[in-house]
């Protein structure tokens, strides 16, 4: 595996002609977090394929497009950005996904997704972001999809806008296939990553954001065990994703609403942040092939929730809360 080439081509994985994000022109941002829509305007599966589905309905022209490649057999975060032919992106249609284990098995759903936007108060949103015109808006998500088997399984979306339903066929995904990276539960590698004294204050050195983020301030080994922390793997310059800034951007916000009951983290994904020299050990050491990543790890090591491809702020919020409650003996089903 080349490693400059599996890691950028990450969160909106936008079909065929359409691999790269790009454009910013389909509608307004969008608030904070808009709601998922009523499962009651999609079709019931009531045990059918999504041929069957999809038979009559209308041929959508837009474009869906997961943000990530990993799944695991039982719950799952799915994830996907909504374009037009024209790789505009749409931020206000309402979505639902069905799943069904290969070609002609039973289909689940609908999930109807909720939109988060990517967004942030402007003394958040970096030059690295408001000066890229394809930088992401907003993220469609259904927080949880329960995948019984491992294998193939197909992914088809219905999209309600203006009154009626169009289908579209969806990339499909593999679930059971990264079984190394860390997932909910587990413990996390205790890995080594570079501070602001480790480079004489230069944060260009570790950091790809403009001008760079603050979350460089402490080493992840030094506090494993001792609070929760929120450890973003994400290169804003380099990500052909588009999503990088802005997540990272989202992560400098949060971060400072938690002050320091959370240790967070920004660690870049190529050595000495430059692409042609392959990524960092530390995201091998995760066993990543893709970015960005989130990963919000309570006092006692183990995930509490990782989160693949783009993020809104009321998402990543909802889970540094989680890992926060989890010492008291709380917990959080939103995210994995």
């Amino acid at each position: 595996m080349r490693a400059s080439l599996r890691v950028m081509r990450l969160a909106f994985l936008v079909l065929s002609a359409l691999a790269a994000l790009a454009g910013c022109g389909g509608g307004s941002p969008p608030s904070p977090e808009r709601a998922a829509p009523s499962a009651a305007i999609f079709p019931a599966a009531e045990g059918r394929t999504l041929a069957e589905i999809a038979s009559g309905m209308r041929p959508g022209n837009l474009v869906v497009s997961p943000t990530g490649l990993t799944f695991d057999r039982g719950p799952n975060r799915y994830a996907f950005g909504v374009f037009t032919l024209g790789k505009e992106q749409v931020t206000d249609a309402d979505v639902a996904l069905y799943f069904a284990r290969g070609a002609d098995g039973k289909a689940i759903g609908p999930f109807p997704a909720r939109v988060e936007s990517l967004e942030t108060r402007p003394a958040y949103r970096a030059q690295t972001t408001s000066l890229d015109p394809e930088a992401a808006l907003a993220v469609y998500v259904v927080p949880r999809v329960d995948l019984p088997a491992d294998g193939e399984w197909r992914v088809f979306a219905v999209i309600r806008k203006g009154g009626s339903l169009t289908g579209t066929l969806v990339r499909s995904i593999e679930v059971g296939g990264f079984p190394a990276i860390p997932a909910r539960g587990e413990r996390a590698p205790r890995i080594h990553t570079p501070t602001a004294a480790d480079v004489g204050g230069d944060l260009s050195k570790i950091d790809t954001r403009i001008p760079p983020d603050q979350m460089h301030k402490v080493d992840l080994a030094d506090v494993y065990g001792k609070k929760p922390i929120a450890l973003l793997f994400s290169t804003p310059q380099f990500c052909e994703s588009r999503v990088c800034g802005p997540v990272a951007d989202i992560a400098e916000e949060i971060n400072d609403e938690f002050g320091d009951e959370v240790a967070f983290i920004h660690m870049e994904v190529y050595r000495d942040n430059d692409p042609g020299k392959g990524i960092r050990p530390q995201l091998r050491a995760f066993h990543l092939e893709t970015e960005p990543w989130l990963f919000v790890i309570g006092r006692d090591g183990r995930v509490s929730t990782r989160i693949e491809g783009g993020f809104g702020g009321e998402e990543m919020r909802r889970a540094i809360e989680a890992a926060l409650r989890e010492e008291d003996g709380g917990g959080d089903d939103d995210a994995r």
